[in-house]
């Protein structure tokens, strides 16, 4: 197997785009992709998407975007894996490159949801869970990580207020990312006055949902010397239901992913420079750090209020707004976090670059944590 890199990223702001389909949030995405590394032909696109079939009518995204990018003739498919599609799409674009199957592959991920009323996009994304034993029940996908929140706070004797560090330092972040969705700062104040959402899960524990597109252009890394290179890769999964797994507060899948591409990479955890975790919620924040060995059982809470995950900390997370402050259109958020994860590498990321950042990881989080993508990427 061939090493990968990423010659091309390409974002677009995650908004409310009511004046832009899904259609064309893909296809600027991936324009951008292709500008940046300047290439104009690929071998194969991999789209990631969640809920294309039931909000926006359109299946079949792969050959819908090959042919309006000028890709006709090309493989390409759509991927599903609830907010893990583009984590797991990314994987399979790099083991078509590191193959040798192909030498120059888009991925691309795209989400609308704002077209749609609040009913009918809850309960489609509350289809990550498993529909015939959490589903059924009536419970939302804030409820169910709001009974891991209220269940660790149980053991570990936090308090709902212990959380904020992670939406202060996102928000803060945010501010830097002119691609972020909300661009301003929050207090301690503001944050313990959010409207509750789901008991203990308030409104700034809760990522938004929102319109966006991301892209990557995969080569081999012999192809490209200065490029940022992929030097760990995985996908692993755990039950789909909360209530099947053994320990509801340990993410099984990311500890598992972590493991994989730690080895791959020949690293441990105290390599890594910038952590982009999935913080679609602040508990899972806090079981990301300790199921991927930043932190103890228990301890990961403490890392933000020590100032641990904060830019100029140990680890700094979601160092340009992350889900909560970015924003989290689903089948597109793990290649958000690629993206800003090179920007950081390159030097690239603006107001918002951290010094030194040589090796950065990120993880996308399908589910409650069923299916986990981590990558680990390396200045050339």
């Amino acid at each position: 197997m061939q090493e990968v890199a990423i010659l091309g990223v390409g974002q677009i702001p995650v908004r409310e785009h009511w004046d832009l389909s899904l259609r064309q949030l893909a296809v600027d995405a991936g324009r951008a992709a292709l500008a940046d590394a300047d290439v104009a032909k690929v071998d194969g696109i991999f789209v990631s998407n969640m809920t294309s079939g039931r909000l926006n009518k359109q299946r079949h995204l792969g050959a819908m975007v090959a042919d309006y990018l000028g890709q006709r003739g090309v493989e390409a498919v759509k991927l599903e894996a609830a907010c893990g599609s583009a984590g797991s799409a990314m994987r399979q674009g790099i083991l078509a490159v590191a193959s040798g199957e192909m030498e120059a592959v888009l991925v691309i991920g795209a989400e609308k949801l704002t077209d749609t009323g609040f009913t009918e996009t809850t309960s489609a994304l509350a289809t990550a869970a498993d529909a015939d034993y959490e589903i059924i029940q009536g419970v939302t996908f804030v409820g169910l990580n709001a009974l891991i929140m209220r269940r660790y706070m149980h053991e570990y004797g936090y308090q709902r207020e212990d959380f904020a560090p992670f939406a202060l330092n996102a928000h803060a972040n945010g501010a830097k990312n002119p691609n972020a969705m909300f661009r301003d700062p929050i207090s301690q104040k503001i944050y313990d006055n959010g409207r509750i959402v789901a008991d203990p899960i308030s409104l700034f524990d809760a990522s938004p949902i929102g319109d966006g597109a991301a892209a990557l252009l995969l080569v081999p890394a012999s192809k490209a010397p200065n490029a940022v290179r992929v030097v760990g890769s995985a996908v692993s999964t755990d039950t789909l239901a909360i209530h099947d797994r053994e320990d509801p507060l340990w993410l099984k899948a990311a500890e598992l992913s972590a493991k994989q591409a730690y080895e791959q990479a020949g690293i441990g955890p105290e390599a890594i420079d910038i952590f982009e975790l999935h913080d679609a919620f602040s508990i899972m924040a806090a079981l990301s750090l300790e199921s991927c060995g930043f932190a103890e059982r228990g301890e990961g809470v403490k890392m933000g209020q020590r100032g641990d995950i904060l830019a100029n900390g140990r680890l700094p997370i979601s160092t340009m707004g992350g889900l909560k402050g970015r924003g989290h259109p689903v089948g597109a958020t793990g290649l958000y976090q690629l993206a800003e994860a090179v920007l950081q590498i390159r030097g690239d990321a603006g107001e918002a670059q951290i010094d030194g950042v040589n090796i950065a990881m990120t993880q996308n989080i399908g589910g409650s944590g069923a299916t986990i993508a981590t990558h680990i990427l390396k200045r050339p």
